[in-house]
């Protein structure tokens, strides 16, 4: 019988690029198995070397987790959706209660009367929700893509204590998306422009920076006096990170991230419900999700996600309305829908569940692979001979040498800018079209930074390829070392 998956975005390269691909079968596995038979370059996405289907991945049959189900042998019927969800990077009235437990009393000026007014004339906000709100202490990691809208509105919401976790400093390309800068913060730490910024929003804010990378020395130690943490992040380490303090703190996680023209948003830690790992046990290899900027976003996305990562935040401060504990809420922007998945505890998670084996914070990085991915990348570039120097290849270009460019970027980002004379094979696109690459002549492959470009030239080389060159930096250095005239992004 015919049923449907659908194709998240960072999946789409490996199926020819399409959100949704139909496959006869009468089960979950058929249906994978016979996806992943047709679209080969996926298998490795979904499945581990022995089988298995990975832990980053979570399968739903229409809108519940396979995993509380039959698992891969939930059975389908005709017509049915399934969906695939990767990693990307209830309200409680006791969450509430215990800010305003934990608070004295306070009372509101007649300028912070005026200002709230559209608040205190909700019966369900009111002079109440507002001095919850004052009395709140709320910390938001980043001052990015959601660290911006989610900074802006909680300063104007009230909130009394906002505290904010960064160590980055203001890019122009931050500026199509984080709205908290502008272009004359270029070059300062993002988290003075933040303070600033929020300052002439709300002064009655009390604002207090982390100017630091946060860490699992001192994680515990920022989150402590903090009501509620919304993680604002952009990474798989920190993010885990995060979720392990809260739940070991007893803190809210207010989840939010964004990719392209989708987003997720949910809140993990509450009682009884579940944390991050209960969602996604382990983290994806590095390098398998792209970066916003290797992948890009769309502008507008974490100003969306960020905007209802606040509200969740000041319907936990309230004590008001359901909140998405149990819930993960998945946003496509170009579709403009909703879905909602439910989300459950894993009795078996090691950090919430019966069982808890994990204590303590641990080293994340290591969790998440990095140091052996470094390590790989360093056996990668062991070869003086593998780089070559935006100079060299200039000097090689001028001499008429017969260098082949080969630039593995995407069509959209060869449109930007480009290399004289260079020939585009997207990577992904690269083993269907070795056969158009002349193994004779010099080849020096590069993409924006350097990255995709050495995955290139490494399977070129066990393909055979002997002269084989990656250009280091990619074609930012280009721009930066030989012709300013080219487009960096």
């Amino acid at each position: 019988m015919a049923v449907k998956i659908l194709i998240p975005t960072p999946l789409r390269p490996y199926v020819g690029k399409h959100d949704m691909v139909e496959v006869e079968a009468n089960t979950v596995n058929e249906a994978l198995r016979s996806l992943t038979s047709e679209y080969g370059d996926l298998k490795k996405h979904l499945f581990t070397d022995d089988g298995r289907l990975r832990s980053f991945i979570n399968i739903y049959v229409n809108d519940d987790d396979i995993r509380y189900l039959q698992k891969e042998g939930t059975p389908l019927k005709g017509g049915e959706t399934i969906s695939i969800i990767p990693s990307i990077a209830g309200g409680s009235t006791a969450a509430a209660n215990a800010i305003a437990g934990s608070s004295r009393p306070l009372q509101l000026s007649n300028d912070e009367i005026l200002r709230y007014s559209r608040h205190l004339i909700i019966p369900e906000v009111g002079m109440e929700g507002q001095l919850k709100l004052k009395a709140a202490k709320v910390l938001t990691i980043g001052a990015g893509g959601l660290g911006a809208p989610l900074g802006m509105y909680l300063a104007a919401a009230g909130v009394g204590t906002l505290g904010i976790v960064d160590f980055d400093v203001v890019d122009f390309t931050n500026l199509q998306r984080q709205v908290i800068h502008s272009t004359r913060d270029v070059g300062r730490p993002k988290l003075e422009s933040a303070k600033e910024r929020l300052k002439g929003i709300n002064p009655e804010v009390n604002l207090v920076g982390y100017e630091t990378r946060l860490s699992s020395e001192n994680a515990l130690d920022i989150f402590k006096d903090y009501d509620i943490i919304i993680d604002g992040t952009d990474n798989f380490p920190t993010r885990y990170l995060v979720n392990d303090a809260c739940v070991l703190l007893g803190k809210p996680n207010v989840y939010g991230s964004f990719y392209r023209f989708e987003g997720q948003a949910s809140v993990f830690g509450m009682p009884q419900a579940p944390c991050y790992r209960c969602l996604y046990p382990e983290p994806p290899p590095p390098g398998l999700v792209p970066s916003c900027a290797e992948g890009g976003v769309l502008g507008v996305l974490p100003g969306i996600i960020g905007c209802i990562q606040t509200n969740e935040t000041i319907k936990l401060i309230l004590g008001k309305g359901e909140t998405l504990a149990g819930r993960l809420l998945l946003f496509d922007a170009l579709k403009m829908k909703f879905r909602e998945l439910k989300l459950r505890k894993d009795p078996d998670c090691p950090l919430c569940g019966k069982n808890r084996t994990i204590h303590r914070l641990i080293d994340y990085e290591q969790f998440c692979g990095i140091p052996q991915q470094r390590a790989k990348d360093q056996e990668m570039f062991a070869h003086s001979d593998f780089e070559i120097d935006a100079i060299t290849l200039k000097q090689m270009i001028d001499r008429n040498d017969p260098v082949f460019i080969l630039d593995v970027r995407e069509p959209h980002e060869f449109q930007i800018c480009r290399i004289p004379n260079s020939h585009l094979i997207p990577l992904g696109d690269l083993p269907a079209r070795v056969s158009e690459l002349d193994s004779a002549r010099m080849i020096v492959a590069h993409c924006k930074s350097g990255m995709r470009s050495a995955k290139a030239c490494d399977f070129l080389k066990k393909s055979g390829f002997t002269k084989v060159r990656n250009l280091k930096g990619g074609i930012l250095a280009w721009s930066d070392q030989v012709d300013p005239s080219v487009a960096k992004y």
